[in-house]
């Protein structure tokens, strides 16, 4: 008999309506206990966990450079690229979670497992 496999399929959240998160601005979200920050770099969408791998600090609070789509960790200043989660400075050099955003019905959206 086959062993049933976990549903591997993402859940949609919405975030807020588009208009709500304009270029250059940050919104922070929870779902399942779990926080995660979402920018908007020049009319791009990027939403990534919101902790620092270095210890854990609260990255949507830092300072985000929406032309190299990056955002700096406000306790000790790693940099984090948006696009890919990964550190691009120390002293973090662990990536963190990166979850796809998009716009659906003029709503932001994003795919979490």
């Amino acid at each position: 008999m086959p062993i049933p496999l976990p549903d591997t399929a993402g859940t949609s959240i919405s975030v807020c309506p588009a208009a709500e998160l304009p270029p250059g601005a940050t919104r922070l979200v929870e779902h399942g206990g779990r926080k995660i920050g979402v920018f908007n770099c020049e009319g791009r969408l990027y939403a990534i966990e919101d902790r620092c791998s270095h210890d854990d600090g609260p990255l949507a609070e830092g300072e985000l450079d929406p032309t190299a789509c990056t955002i700096e960790c406000p306790r000790h200043g790693s940099l984090f690229d948006l696009s890919t989660g990964r550190p691009k400075t120390l002293p973090a050099f662990a990536p963190v979670q990166t979850f796809a955003a998009s716009v659906v019905d003029d709503t932001i959206v994003l795919e979490v497992d």
